[in-house]
């Protein structure tokens, strides 16, 4: 067992929902990307979501956006990130890390490559924005033969004909976007995510999680209304981006997540 299927086993047993930030490795600077990750982790994190940064992220706003350009003018790239996952697991072997970005980074190293370079380092799981489930059969063969989780999204949009081929795909969780849309916008309608939330997870084997718009304790407490956990991106990453400092970036992550925590646990 993987530990993303562990962690949500050990969630469902206690009765408490997932909560998974995600930053953009290397900002708000490479020195404060591993700090962060493990301040996240003791403000309540159960999972990470590590984005790997990227010249086009075409399904992010503009401050994730932002983001990876600094990140990637400093030299955070995909080699740099697993080495900073394979440093997180030099004190931590349990907190479950998904790396999420776009395929063109692991397509110029190659599938099979990949898989095992990412397994080495401590990667457990890869969402990819621009992979299309039905496109995903090489990709999936790499990542099966490692034990690495490829990690599907579903939308408002998702027809029902697809939704039945990603609950039948899913592995480690699936991802719900709660809006057609880029990450960081402001327009969350709980209400209608949930009611989409309850029929997804009535039909997914793997558990389903919730992300886009969810930017503080009282969103995340709507949003988990339904799923088994949620997703927080945006506002996370612009409370981060002000300094460069690791210690000083260490303390805004747990300040920020810790409400959520307890929102979540309330």
């Amino acid at each position: 067992m993987n530990r993303i299927d562990a962690k949500f086993q050990h969630l469902q047993a206690a009765g408490r929902k997932a909560l998974i930030p995600f930053v953009t490795a290397g900002d708000p600077s490479l020195e404060a990307t591993v700090p962060v990750m493990h301040a996240l982790v003791e403000a309540g994190a159960d999972v990470l979501e590590l984005g790997v940064p990227f010249s086009d992220p075409m399904a992010d706003g503009p401050t994730i956006q932002r983001s990876s350009e600094r990140a990637i003018a400093r030299g955070a790239g995909l080699s740099w990130v697993l080495e900073a996952v394979r440093e997180f697991r030099g004190r931590d072997a349990d907190t479950p890390v998904v790396l999420m970005g776009y395929l063109n980074p692991i397509e110029i190293r190659g599938n099979a490559r990949f898989a095992r370079d990412a397994v080495a380092a401590g990667v457990d799981g890869v969402l990819l924005v621009d992979l299309p489930p039905e496109e995903a059969g090489e990709l999936r063969a790499a990542f099966n033969e490692t034990g690495l989780a490829l990690i599907l999204l579903a939308s408002p949009t998702t027809t029902d004909a697809r939704l039945a081929l990603l609950c039948d795909d899913a592995q480690g969780y699936l991802y719900y976007v709660s809006f057609a849309g880029v990450t960081g916008a402001d327009r969350l309608d709980a209400g209608a995510a949930n009611e989409r939330l309850h029929t997804i997870r009535a039909r997914s084997r793997v558990p389903v999680v919730a992300g886009f718009g969810i930017k503080d304790a009282a969103s995340a407490a709507a949003m988990a209304r339904e799923a088994d956990g949620v997703v927080v991106g945006s506002a996370l990453v612009a409370e981060l981006a002000p300094t460069t400092d690791a210690q000083a970036a260490a303390q805004a992550a747990r300040r920020f997540l810790t409400p959520l925590r307890q929102a979540l646990d309330g």
